[in-house]
């Protein structure tokens, strides 16, 4: 089998800081390049367009019928975030494995990187009634943003030492945010100066979701550039050569998750983050539909409140990550949870048409979604054993940054029940408080000696 470079074990030892920062660089525009799809595509006009045209495809009673089910129109878009997910859950596990046992990780996550960047980009074709096009093109795109994602973050245990590695993911959280931040400022003077170009307002979005497509595409050439083909250090088993790599692969997916069973204390912060997370996600991906269904709130209005998320979150990321400095990541984390049930009551008790109450639901998301998953995501690095970290993420991917499945479904289904999204938004509660406790009951100091990875002094 072919060697690939790969970065060094343990960062910190590394001789050439040059080269390792000059990696870092690479993993923190990764970041700042597919956050567009996350800001613009997910959180801000995708869940509104396209709800507006599943409803111009509606029957007289406001119901579609995708594959002959019947939904109502204003659920289609949360059941079609959940279903992609579903999907991308064997799609993100599979190519893990693959990456681990080839050494093609970046080859990989840049390959799925472009396929959603395409995808995104042909939202530019929606418009009429086409809401099975857009649904369709949703499935893909996101299915390609979680799996480059998770191959994304097999690269952070390499990337710094230990006791670095919450600043490190602060660092490319914040990056993600600016970046997301900055074409969300482009994308809102156009839909702003619509009328002046001769555009009309559809055409406007369209647009503006189409740009994600190309931002994403565009910056992802520097990670290409960048980063090294393998993540980590590579296993013993990548080099035996048995057979073909997909057929071995499949082979060391099963070993891969019938061995997470050898590790029960990175299975239980694993399944207090996919709960904690879902509903941080479900609350990202549904606050433009909420806003703009149930508060009364324009598109302008939307994409201001996305923009003070993205600028808060720049700042609650480096803030959380300094608190994590000094108390430790898991208490941050779990005092970040206090403040999203705050956020959710809130929301739920906010008046219609007042933005200058959604601005500030948008200040406080900001400041706690940064940090929160930040700190998260360096966490589950201390967890993972040596050469399987793309793996092991894949498994994380599945309710990080707009992959989330089970809250868009507890959302879509209270809206079903109750036709109301008030309803449908204090529903996600039950999410943050298992999250907390669960979390709670995480002993992360022997979760990491159990894995064989060295302990940072704080946690």
């Amino acid at each position: 089998m072919t060697t690939t470079a790969h970065l060094p074990d343990h960062p910190a030892t590394a001789t050439d800081g040059h080269a390792l920062r000059r990696m870092q660089f690479g993993w923190y525009i990764n970041d700042w390049a597919n956050a567009a799809f996350s800001a613009t595509v997910l959180t801000v006009f995708l869940g509104p367009y396209l709800t507006s045209v599943a409803k111009n495809a509606a029957d007289a009673a406001g119901d579609v019928h995708p594959l002959g089910l019947t939904i109502r129109a204003g659920s289609f878009f949360p059941y079609t975030v959940s279903f992609s997910v579903l999907l991308s859950v064997a799609v993100m596990l599979l190519t893990g494995t693959v990456a681990d046992r080839t050494g093609r990780h970046k080859e990989l996550m840049c390959g799925f990187a472009y396929v959603g960047a395409i995808a995104t980009m042909g939202m530019f074709l929606l418009g009429g009634d086409r809401y099975l096009l857009g649904g369709a093109l949703l499935v893909v795109a996101n299915i390609a943003y979680a799996v480059s994602v998770a191959l994304s973050y097999a690269y952070l245990p390499a990337l710094a030492a230990p006791d670095e590695r919450d600043a490190v993911s602060s660092k490319g959280w914040a990056y993600g945010y600016a970046g997301g931040g900055l074409l969300l400022i482009a994308n809102l003077a156009l839909f702003e100066g619509h009328d002046a170009l001769g555009l009309s307002s559809g055409t406007a979005v369209r647009i503006c979701l189409a740009s994600a497509g190309l931002w994403w595409a565009l910056f992802t050439i520097v990670p290409m550039l960048r980063l090294p083909s393998r993540a980590g250090a590579a296993p013993e088993r990548a080099a035996t050569g048995d057979g073909p790599a997909a057929t071995g692969s499949l082979r060391e997916l099963a070993r891969t998750l019938r061995g997470m069973r050898q590790y029960p204390l990175t299975l239980l912060y694993l399944g207090a983050f996919l709960c904690y997370n879902d509903g941080i996600q479900t609350v990202v991906s549904q606050a433009s539909l909420y806003g703009s269904e149930e508060l009364g709130m324009d598109q302008t209005s939307l994409v201001i409140a996305v923009l003070l998320v993205q600028i808060v979150a720049i700042g609650g990321a480096l803030l959380l990550g300094r608190i994590a400095r000094r108390h430790g990541a898991k208490r941050t984390v779990l005092g970040s949870l206090v403040g999203w049930v705050l956020t959710l009551a809130l929301g739920y008790l906010m008046p219609a048409h007042q933005p200058v109450w959604f601005f500030a639901l948008a200040c406080m998301i900001g400041l706690v979604l940064g940090g929160s998953q930040a700190l998260s995501r360096s966490l589950f690095s201390h967890l993972i054993p040596a050469g399987r970290e793309a793996e092991y993420f894949s498994v994380y991917k599945v309710s990080d940054r707009g992959t989330s499945w089970m809250g868009p479904l507890v959302f879509g289904l209270a809206y079903q029940i109750t036709g109301s999204y008030r309803s449908a938004i204090i529903s996600l509660l039950v999410f943050f408080v298992i999250g907390f406790a669960v979390l709670l009951k995480v002993p992360v100091r022997r979760a990491i000696e159990a894995v064989g990875n060295p302990v940072p002094e704080r946690l």
